[in-house]
């Protein structure tokens, strides 16, 4: 069975979607991402929330709007404050090290060498 993950930023359009097509190489995972704010390409969804296993969030302030605009559909997920800073371009190379130092860890996957 797959574990479900579900990558959320601002805008959806830098970090979050490099996380999504990064790990979405692993068979053993199904990928989505999504952005707190109403103009993302992907705004964030009750049912991508419920969809998730486990959620990963690039920065405090969108575990605090995750929990209070969509809290009641949490029911305990684990969420997980990555504490990726907002100045990368999509599928900067130093923001893919970083994602793979902090998540991989998480999600028991591992990178080639």
């Amino acid at each position: 069975m797959s574990t479900r993950v579900l990558f959320v930023c601002s805008q959806n359009r830098l970090r979050s979607p490099t996380a999504e097509q990064v790990f979405s190489a692993f068979p053993e995972l199904e990928c989505a991402s999504a952005g707190t704010d109403e103009q993302a390409d992907t705004p964030l969804e009750p049912e991508l929330i419920q969809w998730a296993d486990v959620i990963f969030v690039m920065e405090k302030a969108h575990r605090m709007r995750l929990t209070q605009r969509f809290g009641k559909h949490l029911n305990g997920k684990r969420v997980v404050v990555l504490n990726i800073p907002d100045n990368y371009a999509f599928m900067d190379p130093a923001l893919v090290s970083v994602l793979q130092r902090k998540v991989a860890p998480l999600l028991k996957v591992r990178f080639e060498a």
